[in-house]
């Protein structure tokens, strides 16, 4: 890991991470279904550079420190922002807002735990992490778009909650394999003098 900032990949993740701020004007400002449209594309745009950035810093040897804090906070700032502006307009209930905020909450106590007692600064973000974010970041788009009439609208709720419902699961799921983490790295911790 580099202690590099300008970085393609960073580049990508301050752009998702300033897209944020425009998403949820288009979603509670206008709500228009042009800006509903532009919304959408914006979420799949998102979505996109969240795979793009991790490719590229692949690619390029662009790996960063900063880079594997900016690119899990983007996605949960759009997770967080998105969730929140789809229960403010009703179409998810408040009760997934809480589920997977209640996972955020599990996970950042499991590792402030672990800075305070190991001194280790985040974790490797794990397959099952990835995979709970790209269902959840398809799961979105879907389900705003299934907030519309017709046989589309009523295809992509169906799309959307097999993808949310899955990804809350894998969401979980990391967060399991996250707290596990944090207990035998600050059990090795306590272990060595």
């Amino acid at each position: 890991m580099s202690d590099r900032v300008l970085t393609i990949p960073n580049a990508i993740s301050a752009a998702r991470l300033a897209g944020v701020p425009v998403f949820l004007w288009l979603v509670l400002g206008p709500r228009t279904a042009a800006a509903d449209a532009w919304a959408v594309a914006l979420l799949i745009a998102a979505g996109l550079s969240d795979w793009l950035d991790g490719k590229v810093a692949r690619a390029l040897n662009q790996s960063s420190r900063l880079g594997q804090v900016l690119d899990p906070a983007a996605d949960r700032l759009y997770i967080a922002a998105t969730v929140v502006a789809l229960a403010v307009r009703a179409i998810i209930p408040w009760w997934l807002v809480a589920v997977l905020a209640a996972r955020e909450l599990a996970v950042a106590v499991a590792l402030a735990v672990l800075r305070r007692r190991a001194g280790y600064g985040t974790l490797q973000v794990s397959l099952v992490g990835k995979a709970a974010t790209l269902c959840l970041l398809y799961a979105f788009p879907l389900l705003f778009l299934g907030d519309h009439p017709g046989w589309g609208g009523t295809l992509a709720r169906v799309l959307g909650w097999a993808f949310a419902t899955w990804g809350t699961v894998l969401y979980w799921w990391a967060a399991t394999l996250y707290i596990a983490q944090v207990r035998m790295l600050t059990s090795g911790a306590r272990a060595s003098p």
